[in-house]
């Protein structure tokens, strides 16, 4: 049976199963594992995979569990609600590494005999797209592994006052606790299993991260941006280093990004992500990232795939003569395999929904995580040479077979302009009924370089649940549909970007009368929440609004988040050159809200460095001027969204309020 017809039989049998379920509520969240890593053993006999977790206390947690094929079992790494992740094989198969409690681990094949290697530092600098960060010696003698040390700056950055002298200096969008980056620096350290020994492999002022081991040469490749103005302007290059002398070699010296390297297995070929444009910053690339080879020695660059769309990053087939990817298409993500002598390339894993972490055995068999429309991301096994793909992990099937899982199905539409075919993705309300209405809430997603589709989505499926539809649509700038679409959006941020969204939501309303015209929200994070607050400024069609994480003024956003050369990279200038400032304030909510008529409410994580909740302050005070009902919702410890479960519950809860107080009956 093809994939794509196995997963609509699944699908469709999951559906009639479950059409008499409970539906979805916000605290099921907390019940919610999915699979976020895979990694094949050298024999093939094993698989460690990552399982993410929603019950504890805080942040969500991982924990690498390690699953024997031969009889099925699985066994944990870690104990009660410890985190453990990144769980990389030796080379013989017989030891795992990963990181856990105690930093740096290794354990044996089945689990046992976990004993702490070397502690582990992390930093909160935005070092976007990094790689692995544990490598093993092709003898299995040695760990290479990154960690973090004290930078120059830090002492004085952190004193009473604050000096601050770097470009970059606040910290990951996601860390959320703070307002300021550490200034410490990633560096390759060197761990001798049998002395018990750690020792340094590079020092400076520079990053150094995205590790692997060559088998054929012994060094380790790294991604670093030695730039001298690396703060201001984002360009990983490649790297070789030798840990016997720490000599290091330049592969690359480009003036775009590269990304995630990893050597052939005979060392002579290095596949890697990476772009053509010089533009570029550390939140996200407007050119979708392409699958690149070099030759060992830094010669004969070219790109792999040929493909147009945005690749994930690459892995080799155990005999080296294939590299394999993800592709994002249409709302999914798709594996590929690229023979190296040429040709087209060839699908290996399609159909509807998300390919996440995956991993190659010996003989060619896949294991990965996969997220369809039934059900988080959970540990598939594609067999050697195809077949039909079998799951191995039911994480959350205990709870999901008392739920009802509303259906996904895409729409197209023409935008506007009539220059594009657009797609958004439609989830049906449960409790539908011959002559039954249902109100509608637009979710746009972020980015804007990103997509949606019909992978599984928790809180459109609470909604549904609620009686309610969700719309996704792919506006131009989203991934997915190739680098035109992408490029969209190029110095037309709220433009016609935003009318891609009302255009899809007017073809969803005609073609389904079950949609309650006068009971219609709109809500969307970074970006999506961007969106959602020009939105309510340019149409009262919307009857509530839930921004969250939303840039509100494209001018003072420039000057006060992380990433300084977003607008730059957007709009193709700095904003002080030319017109470009007039422009921005255009082209921002803030300036038009007094068109503004909309129940809002604005959600911002506390700490958010990427969006700085002063985008919020400024909006929540603008609607009040104008007299717009409007509740500002901070949450504490947060970052760029939301990540703790309990705060999450807490949004989706207070949304479908703040929704439903506004839809009336």
């Amino acid at each position: 049976m093809p994939l794509a017809v196995l997963r609509t039989a699944l699908f469709t049998g999951l559906c009639l199963a479950a059409a008499s379920g409970a539906p979805f509520v916000s605290g099921d969240l907390a019940r919610l594992r999915s699979v976020a890593d895979a990694r094949f053993s050298p024999d093939g006999k094993r698989i460690a995979y990552v399982v993410e977790n929603n019950d504890g206390p805080g942040r969500p947690y991982s924990q690498v569990w390690i699953l024997t094929l031969a009889d099925g079992r699985s066994v944990r790494l870690s104990q009660g609600q410890d985190s453990s992740s990144s769980p990389v094989w030796s080379p013989d198969g017989r030891q795992i590494a990963f990181t856990g409690k105690s930093g740096l681990m290794v354990a044996g094949a089945d689990g046992s005999g976990a004993r702490a290697v070397a502690p582990l530092q992390g930093t909160n600098t935005p070092l976007p797209s990094r790689g692995a960060e544990i490598a093993w010696s092709p003898d299995g003698k040695l760990i290479a592994f990154v960690s973090a040390v004290p930078g120059r700056e830090t002492a004085t950055a952190t004193g009473d006052p604050k000096v601050i002298t770097r470009y970059l200096y606040k910290p990951d969008y996601g860390e959320g606790m703070s307002h300021f980056g550490d200034n410490r620096r990633l560096h390759i350290f060197l761990a001798d299993l049998a002395a018990g020994t750690v020792r340094p492999l590079t020092s400076g002022d520079h990053n150094e991260h995205s590790i692997e081991w060559s088998a054929r040469a012994g060094e380790i490749v790294f991604v670093s941006n030695r730039d001298p103005d690396e703060d201001q302007f984002f360009n990983y290059d490649l790297f070789a280093l030798k840990p016997g002398d720490g000599s290091i070699r330049r592969l690359t010296a480009t003036e775009n990004i590269e990304y995630r390297p990893r050597w052939s297995p005979d060392g002579r070929t290095l596949a890697y992500q990476g772009c053509k444009r010089g533009l570029t910053d550390l939140e996200t690339t407007m050119e979708d990232t392409h699958v690149w080879a070099i030759d060992a020695d830094g010669s004969h660059r070219r790109e792999l795939v040929t493909i147009d769309n945005r690749q994930g990053d690459p892995g080799w087939s155990a005999d080296g003569s294939a590299v394999y990817f993800t592709v994002q298409e249409r709302g999914d993500v798709h594996l590929y395999r690229q023979p190296l002598r040429g040709g087209k390339p060839e699908l290996v894993l399609g159909g509807r929904g998300v390919v996440g972490s995956w991993s190659l055995a010996p003989d060619g068999a896949v294991a990965y995580a996969f997220s369809p429309s039934e059900h988080p991301a959970e540990l598939y096994l594609l067999p050697a040479g195809g077949g039909t793909p079998r799951r191995l992990t039911r994480l959350n099937d205990d709870w999901m077979a008392a739920r009802e899982v509303a259906p996904v199905e895409p729409i197209t539409f023409i935008s506007n302009d009539n220059k594009w075919e657009v797609e958004a993705f439609l989830t049906r309300p449960q409790g539908m009924t011959a002559d039954s209405r249902h109100p509608l809430v637009v979710v746009i997603h972020g980015g804007p370089h990103g997509q949606q589709g019909a992978a599984f989505n928790f809180k459109n499926q609470v909604y549904a649940g609620r009686g309610w539809a969700t719309l996704m649509v792919n506006y131009r700038g989203s991934t997915g549909y190739g680098q035109a679409f992408a490029d969209g959006v190029f110095g037309d941020q709220n433009g016609n970007e935003a009318q891609d969204v009302l255009y899809g939501l007017n073809a969803a309303i005609r073609r389904n009368p079950w949609i309650d015209r006068d009971r219609i929200g709109v809500e969307g994070v970074s970006y999506g929440g961007q969106l959602s607050a020009w939105l309510i400024t340019q149409t009262r069609q919307f009857r509530s609004a839930i921004p969250t994480a939303a840039i509100t003024n494209l001018v003072s956003y420039n000057y006060t988040t992380y990433y300084n050369q977003y607008e730059q990279m957007t709009f193709g200038i700095f904003p002080h050159q030319g017109n470009l400032m007039d422009t921005l304030w255009e082209r921002s909510a803030l300036k038009h809200v007094a068109r503004a008529a909309t129940p809002t409410l604005l959600v911002h994580g506390e700490n958010d460095s990427d969006v700085p909740i002063s985008e919020a302050e400024q909006f929540y005070i603008a609607l009040k001027d104008v007299g717009v009902e409007t509740v500002f919702l901070r949450y504490p410890r947060e970052g760029h969204g939301l990540r703790e479960p309990k705060h999450v519950m807490d949004w989706i809860e207070r949304s479908m309020r703040w929704h439903e107080s506004h839809f009336g009956k």
